[in-house]
């Protein structure tokens, strides 16, 4: 909250011209207040959306999922979003790992991550429409079955364990997987128009376009992207944390 604050006096001092005369001064001033409240208002919408999505994935998970019992879900979705890239965001992703309850307990249970894959209007005047959102929970090994269907559809690389041994050693980077700052599987370099798919089972297909994830979700039939920085940061969460 203090940081949030202080950006705001901050914001205020390069609103307001050092040189101008008192009226200037104080139209400034409101120009620069009202400036503030609109991005007051927009942090406050991104932070009660957040809240929202996590109660509604929390309910979704006990409503689902009755063998996870004791459980930590965090988004990593909406840190440092503005609202207008929020309404345009195609997937919500929460990190969820199980603890043992006592005090002060220590994050060190099984790792799951859930996917909510959202739809056209999924955020609207009202605010958010969960009947919009599809969800999919996905533990380390499901993971890692995707990512190498995925490496494979973007490489061309056809080994399996080769491809599983690397993803569960190494890193996903912008161009290919790395083990040890060595890159052993170099995704291809593609064009914005140019795509590579592959069936992955009854819900999904994946696509490869050039620094992106492609889901096709066969039910909704709705294509969805998945950045590779979200991509990254996933492994990093099973693999590395």
């Amino acid at each position: 909250m203090k940081k949030i604050t202080l950006l705001f006096l901050l914001i205020i001092t390069f609103l307001v011209p050092k040189n101008a005369q008192a009226q200037d001064n104080g139209a400034a001033i409101a120009a620069g207040a009202g400036a503030l409240l609109a991005i007051g208002a927009g942090i406050a919408a991104v932070e009660q959306m957040k809240e929202r999505a996590e109660l509604t994935a929390t309910e979704w998970i006990l409503s689902n999922n009755p063998e996870l019992v004791n459980f930590s879900l965090k988004t990593l979705d909406f840190n440092g979003k503005k609202l207008k890239d929020m309404s345009a965001t195609s997937v919500i992703t929460f990190k969820i790992q199980e603890f043992v309850p006592q005090d002060k307990p220590e994050l060190d249970g099984k790792k799951q991550i859930l996917l909510g894959f959202t739809s056209y209007g999924w955020i609207n005047e009202y605010g958010i429409d969960f009947d919009k959102v599809r969800w999919f929970l996905i533990d380390s090994k499901e993971w890692i079955n995707m990512m190498t269907s995925y490496t494979k559809v973007a490489s061309g690389e056809k080994d399996d364990s080769f491809v599983k041994d690397q993803l569960t050693n190494g890193k996903i980077v912008n161009k290919g997987i790395k083990v040890k700052s060595k890159t052993t599987i170099p995704f291809y370099e593609l064009s914005g128009d140019l795509y590579v798919t592959t069936d992955y089972n009854e819900d999904m297909k994946f696509i490869y376009n050039e620094k992106s994830l492609g889901i096709y979700l066969k039910e909704t039939k709705n294509l969805i992207q998945i950045g590779r920085g979200s991509i990254i940061e996933i492994h990093d969460f099973f693999f590395d944390e």
